[in-house]
């Protein structure tokens, strides 16, 4: 979530008060369901590996089939196989995702280890096609959202994942599944934090954790801390996962023109338990797919867990400021621009708005300046709507 300096031109902008936004944000959870590394099993299904009384881990059929069909090793994989990233054997293509739970794996040391996953936006990008974009924001300084975040921001969460470059993390949201109320499983964030677009495949070991460090606790307070205490309603494993084909085919670590369509819904299931993860955190938000223009909203706000200085992942943040346009090329839809400093980490970070009194999700962190001060996300008109309509009736019920 970087880019090339920004251009010196631009102008003042007035950060607006936003006090219906934070209060329409403030889900209260009705659930909490910890869970530490020794507890029991993950629930079986698809794409989710399955703890027998043997102790041993065993990846169902379907996932076998699929892991041998492009010559990699099942029985290794679980046994850190899944960090061969050989070009030929990194799957790809949208139907080609796998990501056999590994219990434990993400233990809260290893959460902590995570870096932040960076996009970028290339002096040539900035500058393409600046006759149709607003000017560049005046930064918006982040702030810290109020703890316990389960009472504040409850959707919001991080995504960590394993990548050649090794464990990263990004941000995400609850969302509500239309197919079946009440009881969603889905995750909203950004396509660059599911799959590295046209130069790689699939990332690995994908999994959400709401409310992370749910009492913002420093690090000096987290060096001994238990799973439950980091993740306060566990860890929910993506067993699916969709992007945009417009990611998967343009997508690049600058940004490229993948970044009109950087966004990804991730079916999850939890390490533990059997609740749906909106029963669990007690809230979960619609996506509005209407696409608003800039011109007609007035104030949008970014959340998320920045981790590149100066921050260092272990809070959430937020930036409320009014929208502007930023075009990336003639040929492609415009983006959200607010300014805001938060840094890599809050890529995938849900971007709200309030209609009618009700929050919704409108976009997500997808590029941003090497200075960080400001961010920018995708519209998310029909093909969004699209791809989360097919995750919800294909996957949702499982």
């Amino acid at each position: 979530m970087r880019s090339a300096p920004r251009s010196s031109t631009g102008r003042r902008r007035t950060v607006l008060a936003a006090t219906g936004l934070v209060a329409a944000l403030a889900l209260t959870a009705t659930a909490c369901n910890g869970s530490d590394d020794d507890k029991a099993g993950s629930q079986a299904g698809a794409g989710a590996s399955q703890a027998t009384d043997d102790g041993k881990v065993h990846i169902p059929d379907d996932i076998k089939d699929k892991l041998k069909k492009h010559g990699i090793d099942v029985d290794k994989w679980q046994n850190g196989g899944w960090k061969n990233w050989d070009r030929d054997k990194w799957l790809s293509e949208a139907k080609d995702f796998v990501n056999p739970v590994i219990q434990g794996l993400w233990k809260p040391e290893r959460m902590k280890s995570a870096k932040e996953a960076n996009k970028t936006l290339s002096t040539k990008d900035a500058a393409a096609d600046q006759g149709v974009s607003d000017p560049e924001p005046q930064p918006v300084r982040a702030v810290a959202e109020k703890t316990p975040y389960h009472r504040n921001a409850a959707p919001v969460g991080k995504v960590f994942f394993d990548s050649p470059e090794g464990h990263m993390v990004c941000s995400g949201t609850v969302i509500k599944d239309v197919n079946h109320p009440g009881k969603s499983n889905l995750v909203w964030t950004a396509g660059h934090c599911v799959h590295a677009g046209k130069e790689g495949g699939w990332y690995r070991n994908i999994a959400f954790v709401p409310s992370y460090n749910d009492l913002g606790k420093p690090e000096s307070e987290l060096a001994n801390a238990t799973t439950s205490e980091v993740a306060p309603y566990g860890t929910w494993w993506a067993d699916w996962a969709s992007t945009s084909n417009e990611w998967i085919q343009g997508g690049s670590e600058t940004g490229g023109a993948g970044a009109a369509y950087d966004y990804s819904v991730l079916h999850v299931k939890p390490e533990s338990g059997a609740k749906s993860l909106e029963e669990t955190v007690g809230a979960a938000l619609d996506v509005d797919f209407s696409a608003p223009s800039a011109t007609e909203v007035a104030t949008m706000g970014a959340w998320g867990y920045p981790a590149a200085p100066p921050f260092n992942g272990l809070k959430m943040f937020k930036c409320l400021d009014r929208p502007g346009r930023l075009s990336l090329s003639s040929s492609l839809p415009t983006m959200y621009r607010i300014g805001c400093t938060m840094t890599g980490g809050s890529s995938g970070g849900g971007w709200f708005r309030v209609v009618n009194g009700k929050t919704e999700l409108v976009s997500n962190t997808s590029i941003g300046p090497t200075n960080n001060t400001w961010l920018a996300g995708p519209q998310l008109g029909q093909e969004a709507q699209a791809l989360y309509e097919n995750m919800s009736k294909t996957y949702g019920g499982r």
